[in-house]
């Protein structure tokens, strides 16, 4: 499903070293420096954070404190609310399925 999902994929800057640190520690030194020449192919875009991002970060760590949400998950949500994106790629799908987001009643989460 990650193959055939519609490119370049928005990347929250906030993921960018949760993702390094687990394809390192699962897949080695390889995998890690490929993730990241994939944003020089613009295979992956950089999304920033605002200061509005931010705020709707730290609302929604505090909404869902009992699952430990934590601020790279919240940043995906808050940037998927500001650019109105309803298809995420996680492995997370415990927190991401309970979390609502504003502009849609539910992430699509890929892969499925």
């Amino acid at each position: 499903m990650f193959r055939s999902a519609r490119r370049p994929w928005l990347v929250p800057q906030t993921v960018i070293a949760e993702v390094c640190y687990l394809l390192e520690r699962e897949r080695g030194s390889k995998a890690e420096s490929a993730f990241l020449r994939s944003f020089g192919r613009r295979d992956l875009i950089l999304a920033p954070l605002t200061a509005e991002d931010t705020d709707r970060m730290a609302e929604l760590v505090d909404t869902y404190a009992d699952l430990r949400l934590g601020g790279v998950d919240a940043s995906v949500v808050a940037v998927a609310e500001r650019l109105n994106v309803a298809t995420v790629a996680t492995l997370n799908r415990r927190d991401f399925t309970v979390v609502r987001p504003r502009h849609v009643k539910a992430l699509t989460l890929i892969p499925e």
